[in-house]
């Protein structure tokens, strides 16, 4: 049986010492990958992507639930770049750094993708979000690290509130968006391809009082039924990223988006490196990416 490595951190492994509390994401969506996968033939086993393992004896590598990585992304993508020479690693080294940087929003939007209004900063600081303000002509923001997941180093700031403690803002380059009042009342959007092909959606709210959709923080997921026109947006958005990256194809995609203060939906993000699949809310998905990973391995 083919080995198929499935890339995971440390702490999402069980009893591990800094467990995650969104650890069970990890053990539902393995669950219903890998036997998918060993009815295609492949043998899928997770791996901690920091422990040593040897690429070789794998046919490929899948980047799944390697949530730990933005605190090291430079050691990360050596590893991957030199997986890559002994064997597949999927999505590829070349997408994860496109994808790793939040800049890759302004490189879609350029290229006429209906994104967020973003202002990228130097420096979280007092002036940066004080500009902010006044660029995107709101009274409340939401501040990211360029290089982040999970709503990791992230605030919500209002325009009369104090700076937060440095360690509270991202620690290098950031990127401010306006709060959008419609993720609480209409909720975010994630619509999930496999090799190009729609697989699923989910409409995720966050718990009320707060404006993060992660589960870790109270969130919620729901079955979404995707209209033609959200499928059609995520699919140029798909079509858009690939010319970006120069790849044929991404083995698995999900396109978030939430109506913007315009009232059109935009783009949030678009994860090709470890998105979590939701497969509580895709009954077979399983199976869709098993096929997907043997189209892709010939």
């Amino acid at each position: 049986m083919t080995r198929i490595a499935f890339l995971i951190s440390g702490d999402m492994v069980a009893g591990h010492a800094q467990q995650r509390g969104d650890q069970y994401e990890f053990e539902l969506e393995f669950a219903e990958l890998e036997p998918a996968c060993r009815a295609q033939g492949y043998h899928l086993e997770p791996v901690v992507w920091d422990s040593g393992f040897d690429a070789s004896q794998f046919t490929a590598i899948v980047i799944g639930t390697v949530w730990d990585y933005t605190s090291r992304p430079e050691k990360f993508l050596r590893a991957l770049g030199d997986w890559e020479s002994q064997c597949r690693v999927l999505n590829s080294s070349r997408t994860a750094e496109w994808n790793m940087d939040k800049r890759y929003l302004q490189a879609l939007s350029e290229a006429g993708i209906p994104v967020i209004d973003t202002v990228w900063a130097d420096r979280a600081d007092e002036a940066a979000i004080t500009q902010a303000f006044a660029t995107l002509d709101c009274d409340e923001v939401v501040v990211k690290p360029l290089v982040g997941a999970g709503a990791w180093r992230q605030a919500r700031i209002k325009r009369a509130d104090p700076l937060l403690p440095a360690e509270d803002l991202p620690p290098r380059e950031a990127m401010i968006q306006p709060f959008l009042p419609s993720i609480a009342e209409e909720g975010e959007y994630s619509l999930i391809f496999f090799e190009g092909s729609f697989s699923h959606a989910v409409l995720k709210r966050p718990r009320s009082g707060d404006y993060r959709v992660q589960s870790v923080y109270g969130g919620v997921e729901q079955t979404h039924t995707a209209t033609p026109d959200q499928i059609a947006v995520a699919s140029d958005i798909l079509a858009a990223a690939r010319e970006l990256c120069g790849e044929p194809g991404f083995l698995y995609a999900r396109v978030d988006m939430a109506r913007g203060l315009d009232g059109l939906l935009k783009l949030m993000e678009l994860e090709l490196i470890e998105p979590y699949l939701y497969p509580e809310q895709g009954p077979g998905m399983g199976a869709r990416f098993a096929q997907a990973l043997k189209a892709r391995l010939g």
